[in-house]
């Protein structure tokens, strides 16, 4: 399957967040995993204040890693970030089974085109 993680970690120290990217691609790839990008987002506000782990936040440092794994890679990414205290939240996002023959990632990781009811049209 593949998936995308979007993670939000503590701001401050560039390092830690580079440290959680690396242990999550090591899971990866330990179950068997393939990553396909991993994006460096920065420093943002929080939609909202969120307390995590003792602590209210009111910005978070954000990162996305896309990859290929079994559910067991994605289980195991997702029990190790729940216990990490340097991260804020996490958020899992199944973009695509595994490519089949003769097709591209590309095409399996797009949603398709949103289909609008005629009752949000304006004449």
């Amino acid at each position: 399957m593949l998936y995308e993680l979007i993670g939000i970690a503590r701001p401050g120290n560039i390092n830690e967040v580079k440290e959680i990217v690396l242990s999550s691609g090591q899971l990866v790839l330990r179950n068997g995993g393939v990553i396909r990008s991993i994006a460096n987002w920065g420093v943002f506000s929080l939609p909202r204040p969120l307390s995590r782990h003792q602590a209210l936040h009111t910005r978070g440092h954000y990162f996305v890693m896309r990859f290929d794994g079994s559910t067991q890679a994605h289980d195991a990414v997702r029990n190790t970030l729940k216990l990490d205290p340097r991260m804020i939240r996490t958020a899992f996002v199944k973009l695509g089974s595994p490519p089949r023959k003769n097709t591209k990632l590309e095409q399996t990781a797009q949603f398709g085109e949103i289909m609008w009811s005629q009752a949000f049209e304006r004449s």
